[in-house]
């Protein structure tokens, strides 16, 4: 991994635990979807890299109420901002903070529950 020379390393470390923690809320059968670099401006490749982080938890039950009753509440009170991005599919909330983001989206049909994060871009020396 290349995080180490590009300062993404704290930034990825602080957003998987609190992704975990948001997906412990959900249920304990989170399943990692993805989690590494990612170039992220195809018009310079290999200059400048985020890092991703995801989960999926399918077994959640009751999914709208807690990430309304739940995770909003704790996230704000922890100094993330919340954007809503929600659609006829899918309630989708967007947490930014210090250069992290990351978003829950729940099935507006059934209990799945997709949370997948991603750090700021940094150039890379």
């Amino acid at each position: 991994m290349i995080t180490g020379n590009t300062g993404l390393e704290p930034l990825a470390e602080d957003l998987t635990a609190v992704i975990d923690g948001v997906a412990g809320t959900f249920g304990s059968s989170a399943e990692r979807t993805v989690e590494g670099e990612l170039d992220c401006d195809p018009t310079q490749p290999g200059r400048l890299f985020c890092w991703q982080y995801g989960l999926r938890v399918d077994d959640a039950t009751d999914a709208v109420r807690k990430l309304v009753d739940v995770v909003l509440p704790m996230l704000e009170g922890q100094g993330w901002r919340t954007r809503d991005r929600s659609n006829p599919r899918e309630l989708i909330a967007q947490f930014s903070r210090d250069g992290a983001d990351f978003n829950v989206h729940v099935s507006r049909v059934g209990d799945g529950v997709a949370i997948v994060g991603s750090t700021a871009c940094v150039p890379v020396p």
